[in-house]
Formats: C-alpha cells, sequence, structure tokens
C-alpha cells in the first residue's frame, strides 16, 4: 500500500510512456540505421534512470506545491506526509543529476550535464511559480518532456558527429526534433484537457487556467481545432517521406490520423468530466502509438 502510494505520487503511467519513447528512439530509430551512436546498452540505460529520476522528482514536488496551493490538503490523502515526499524529492533530483553529470562525462561531453540541472531546475520553477501562469504553464510540462525525449539524441548523436557523418547524422538528428515536437503537441493539448477536468480545485485555488479564463466548452472547441496542427504535421511527413511505403501509410492512417480525428470530434462537443478524463486517455494511447511508430520504421525502410 505504501509502495503503490508512491507510485502514484511519481505519476509512473506517465513515466513509463516516457520510457517507451526514449527506448523506441534508440531501438527502433538509432540502432537498425546506419548511423554513428555514442550510447551501448549500460549507456541508454543510465540515461533514462537520470530522466526518470528528475521526472519523478518533478511530479513529488508539483504534488507538494498543489497540497499547499488546495488548502492544505494531505498528499494522496494523507497516504504519504510532506516531509517524506521532499525527502525523495531530493533524493531523486541528486541521483538523477549525479547520473546525469557521470553520463556527460562518460561521453565526454561535460557541459551536456547542464541539461538535467536545467530539466530540475524547470520543475521546481514550474511547480512554484510558473503553475499560476497561464498557457506558459502549458508550456513548460511541453518543454521538459521535449526535453527528456531529445536527451537521447543529444547523449546519443551529437557526440558521434565527425566532418565525414555531419550531413547524415544532423538529418536523423532533425527527424528525431520532428518527432519531439510532434509529441510536445500533444503534451500541450494534455495539459489543456487536465486544466478543465481540474477546472473547480484550481478555481478555488485561485488558480489562472485556460479553461477558467475562457470556460470549458469554449476551452474544448479550441483544443479540437489545434488538433489540426498534428494532423497537418503527420499529412505534411506522410506525403513528403512516406507516401510511397504502403505500410507506413495504413499504420499512419489507421493508428495516428483515425485516433487523431476521434479525439477532434469529440473534444468538440465535451462537457463533463466523463468527456475529459476520455480525451485524456485517448491522448496517451496516441503518444503510445507515436512511439510505436519509430519501432516499426525500421521494418517499413530497411529491405
Amino acid at each position: 500500500m505504501y509502495m503503490t502510494a508512491y507510485l502514484k505520487l511519481i505519476k509512473l503511467d506517465n513515466l513509463l510512456l516516457l520510457v517507451i519513447a526514449q527506448l523506441c528512439i534508440k531501438y527502433g530509430f538509432f540502432d537498425p540505421f546506419p548511423v554513428a551512436i555514442t550510447l551501448d546498452s549500460f549507456g541508454i540505460t543510465l540515461l533514462i534512470i537520470a530522466t526518470l529520476c528528475i521526472g519523478a522528482a518533478g511530479n513529488i514536488i508539483i504534488e507538494i506545491y498543489d497540497k499547499e496551493k488546495f488548502n492544505g490538503s494531505e498528499l494522496l490523502n494523507g497516504s504519504i506526509s510532506e516531509k517524506s515526499a521532499n525527502r525523495w524529492f531530493i533524493i531523486l533530483n541528486v541521483i538523477g543529476v549525479l547520473i546525469g553529470f557521470y553520463i556527460a562525462n562518460l561521453i565526454e561531453k561535460p557541459e551536456f550535464s547542464a541539461l538535467f540541472i536545467i530539466s530540475s531546475g524547470l520543475f521546481y520553477l514550474y511547480a512554484s511559480y510558473l503553475k499560476e501562469l497561464v498557457v506558459i504553464k502549458n508550456f513548460t510540462i511541453a518543454v521538459l518532456i521535449s526535453l527528456s525525449l531529445l536527451a537521447v539524441g543529444i547523449f546519443d548523436l551529437l557526440p558521434a558527429i565527425t566532418d565525414e557523418n555531419r550531413a547524415s547524422q544532423q538529418v536523423v538528428f532533425r527527424i528525431i526534433t520532428d518527432y519531439t515536437f510532434f509529441a510536445s503537441t500533444l503534451i500541450l493539448l494534455r495539459e489543456i484537457i487536465k486544466d478543465c477536468y481540474t477546472i473547480d480545485t484550481d478555481h478555488n485555488a485561485g488558480l489562472k487556467t485556460i479553461p477558467i479564463i475562457l470556460g470549458k466548452e469554449r476551452t474544448a472547441k479550441l483544443v479540437s481545432g489545434l488538433t489540426l496542427i498534428p494532423i497537418g504535421m503527420i499529412v505534411y511527413y506522410l506525403y513528403i517521406y512516406l507516401f510511397n511505403n504502403t505500410y507506413a501509410v495504413l499504420y499512419v492512417l489507421i493508428l495516428l490520423i483515425a485516433p487523431l480525428l476521434y479525439f477532434m470530434f469529440k473534444s468538440w462537443g465535451a462537457q463533463i468530466q466523463k468527456d475529459f478524463d476520455l480525451l485524456s486517455r485517448t491522448l496517451k494511447v496516441i503518444l503510445f502509438l507515436t512511439s510505436m511508430f519509430l519501432l516499426f520504421y525500421q521494418f517499413t525502410i530497411l529491405p
């Protein structure tokens, strides 16, 4: 029971989605293709552990500050004390930053350790201040997730760049950047949807969110309209890079575009908590399927 409370506190389900995405980038997109890489299995494992620790610590500090904002309510209904949560916040941050520093020195790029320090600082800044700023709060979470995904490319691809392979390495890194940007748009939509779900508690805490300013119905329609952005990105990418590959086209149409269209139409009429919960879970499924496409990509391209 005690362990379950902590797993809920660090939002393990969201962290597992991040791990899956990182592994799909590494083993579905880097390893099968002729690109120079830096990290072996041990290195990528350390990188994932470091990002997990930073992410878990970030989720803990957010819950701690939420406890203070929402009239001093207990963490997870009293399952965890604030003192214990603070202790784990410090421990996980220290572990994450130290591992990040070790990996950066392992690949002889000590300056890359700043990525973990910046991420840790952003989580704390988000919990203590940025969460109260409308729109910026939503973008901050999207940026933090993007940094975690880009870390795979930064630590694995960039140190292996030479004058001979610079062009090919940059092409691969640009694809990962495109994927990260696409994922961050879905994260942004999900954060707005979550604000619709928590509109009452946010209002009682004096927070300013998009649903509080626009209302839930207008916000739902805004999200529906914004869904055209990731759909447009997929259609463009499909037309430019994958149009001649039947299997890739079918995967994208059935498992990415169709769920996004479902999400768009459902969000247009969303009104009650049940609707927003369904929309949030739908986006998590789409994020998972997007990661799986990276794993599937090698079988559509390689002979």
